[in-house]
Parts: structure tokens; sequence; C-alpha cells
């Protein structure tokens, strides 16, 4: 039985891998064994390891590498520290090969970790291109360090080949997350309101707004930008926390000035289900989360998309793009919620990134690549 190691570092990227760590787990030719770092193991950022094994699955080791404040050099160090606790997890658990997803210093560190002991590396979302700064370069540097590229779209693939990889290497599976949006049912909406203490008088207005780490020292203003909007627009809210990068707690400080406000409900995390409950009875989402991309357009979810954080990823009739300026915010929440010709056109759009079907391929494709000397042995494909 051939051993996967999987390695989540954020709530983001486990909702996306989750459906993923299930199909790895269901197959009778793999053996899931689960690595857990990062913000899953901050209080600060709502210790969301409880939550993975509330899921049910075993969590074979932990490594603690987050930041220890919200600087790009402590951000820079964790890699460091990343890769050295990694290393020995791989020295200890031996996985046949090493699965991490997306642009994160988590799947960094294990992908650098993983290629320096020959251990073959396959990434998710590999070829993506949101020109987010660090995110942009930790991305493409897995892709040069991964050996197996499950690509979200064939435009992702298009840019992996271009990158000198064989195409031999790229499998186009679409992205997991939609995997969990079509096939997984929804919590009811009274139930999951009165979790929450949410009020639904009027549409709900969802908001993620993290820091881009090429514009650390603008995120307090860039936050406070979108919070006043809010104010004025003076709907519902469901304010998630940021991530852990750089940036992140000099926002959750300006969170906090406007907890005062009643309509606005903040959450430090929110599980996966609740989450996609929530973007499924929303009115409108705000903010750069890549969820309101990747997610949203197979939810028929108007998206408001502040800000560079999310420039060059594929996305659907469903955004708005606006810069970080309190009437550009306000001026696109209002046609999310009021305009009908949007919103025809939203209820009408597809998402580019697949059909709800990426963890099946993924499990079935790990089970199958043959590890040979050919599949660790990479060259420029030109």
């Amino acid at each position: 039985m051939r051993k996967i190691a999987a390695v989540t570092g954020s709530r983001a990227e486990y909702g996306i891998l989750y459906p993923v760590l299930k199909a790895i787990e269901a197959h009778p030719g793999l053996r899931l064994s689960l690595v857990v770092t990062g913000m899953h193991l901050s209080h600060e950022f709502g210790y969301t390891v409880q939550e993975i094994e509330k899921d049910g699955f075993k969590i074979e080791d932990k490594v603690d590498m987050l930041p220890s404040d919200d600087t790009l050099e402590a951000m820079a160090k964790s890699v460091g520290v990343g890769i050295t606790g990694l290393a020995q997890t791989w020295s200890q658990l031996k996985p046949d090969i090493i699965l991490v997803l997306g642009d994160r210093v988590e799947p960094l560190a294990a992908a650098i970790a993983g290629a320096y002991m020959n251990i073959p590396v396959a990434h998710i979302h590999g070829g993506d291109s949101p020109r987010s700064g660090l995110d942009e370069y930790a991305r493409h540097a897995i892709t040069k360090l991964a050996h197996i590229h499950f690509s979200a779209t064939g435009k992702s693939a298009e840019r992996i080949t271009k990158m000198g990889e064989d195409e031999w290497r790229v499998h186009i599976v679409g992205s997991p997350s939609l995997d969990t949006i079509l096939n997984e049912t929804s919590l009811p909406a009274d139930t999951l309101t009165e979790k929450l203490g949410i009020s639904l008088t009027q549409p709900l207005i969802l908001l993620v707004q993290h820091p881009v780490t090429t514009q650390v020292d603008e995120a307090p203003k860039q936050m406070r930008e979108t919070l006043e909007a809010i104010v004025e627009i003076g709907n519902p809210t469901a304010l998630v926390y940021p991530n852990s990068d750089a940036g992140g707690r000099s926002i959750i400080e300006v969170i906090k000035q406007y907890e005062k406000y009643p309509f606005i409900k903040t959450f430090p995390n929110l599980p996966n289900k609740e989450y996609l409950s929530l973007m499924k009875m929303a009115g409108v989402m705000v903010g750069n989360s890549s969820s309101g991309i990747i997610e949203a357009p197979s939810l028929g979810l108007p998206v408001v998309n502040i800000g560079t954080r999310q420039e060059g990823r594929e996305w659907g009739k469903n955004v708005i793009d606006v810069g970080h300026n309190k009437q550009e915010i306000i001026k696109g929440i209002e046609k999310a919620l009021t305009d009908n010709e949007f919103l025809v056109e939203v209820k009408k759009c597809e998402s580019p990134y697949g059909e709800g079907k990426a963890a099946p391929k993924i499990a079935e494709t790990l089970s199958q690549v043959e590890i040979t000397l050919q599949l660790l042995q990479k060259k420029i494909a030109y």
C-alpha cells in the first residue's frame, strides 16, 4: 500500500484539500499520513487542528512553524523552521509521495524538504497566477520542486509546461474545492444563523480580507476602507479573520475596532462546512479570498473582489473588481445586491475550475504513477 503524506497548514487550504484526503483514505491502494502545521496549531488563529480531528482524520505529526510576529523577516524565518521540522517528519514517516496544495510557506517548506530527500512531491493548484507577491513566487517554486502536477484549469497546465515541466507530469483535474460544494450537503440556514448568532433581516455580507505580502504596511488602511464601506451599507456581516501572513495581525487589530457594531459578527475561524454554508446563503462575498474566485461561481454568489491579491486568476462573471477605496467598495456591494441584470448573469455563470470530480482523479493518479528514476530526475523539457 502506497503511503501519501499530505500537508495542511491553513484553514482555507484544508477546505480545498478535504475531499482529496477523504478520497485517499477510501482508495484501496493508498494510505493517508496527514501532517498538520502552520495556522492550524495557533490559538490566535482558531486552533483549527481541532476541526481536523473532529473530521475524523488521524494526524501523524504536527510541525510548528508559524511566524512569531507580523513581519516579513519572521515569515522568511518560518520557511527555514518548517524545512527543518518537516525534514524530520519525512525521515520518520518515510512516505512514498508528499502531497501539497497551493502557494503558502507550509507547502513550500514541505516541497523543499521532500525534493532534497528524493521523495516525489505532488502539487495541487500549480500554475495558477494570482500575482500576489510572495504567493506567486512560492507557487511557481513549488512547481519546480514537484514531480507530479494536478492543475485546476487548462491555462494553469499550460503555464506549468511553459516553466519547462514534462507534459506527462501534468494532470488537469479541476479544483478539489468544487467536489465539496457540489457533492456535500450544507447546513440549514436557520440552524446556521442561530448557531453563529447572525441576523438575516437583510442580505448577508460574507467578508474575508487577507494581507497582500507586497503591501504589508498598507494592510490596516486597506481593511479600514473595507469596514467603513460595510458600516455605511449596514447589512448583517459575517467577518472571518485573515490568514497568518505578514500583515494579518495588523488587520485583526483594525477588525477589533469595528466589533462594536451589532450587525458585524467576527469569527477567528469557521469550520469548512459552516463557511461553505455561509457562502450558499450570503447575498454577496466581499474581500480578496480565493474562495470568491474559485468556489463562488458554482454557487451563483456575487463577489466584490478588492485589490490585487487575486489579479491574474481566471474568474467568472460573478466578480466585481474594485480598488481599496470605500466608495468603490460601496458601489460594488450595491451592484451585487440590487442590479438585476448582473444577478441574472451571476446565476448563469460557470466556474472555470472543473465539475467537482477532482479528488478521485487525484487519488487514482497517486496510486498509479510509477515511482522511478525518471520521475525523480527532472530536467527542463525544452
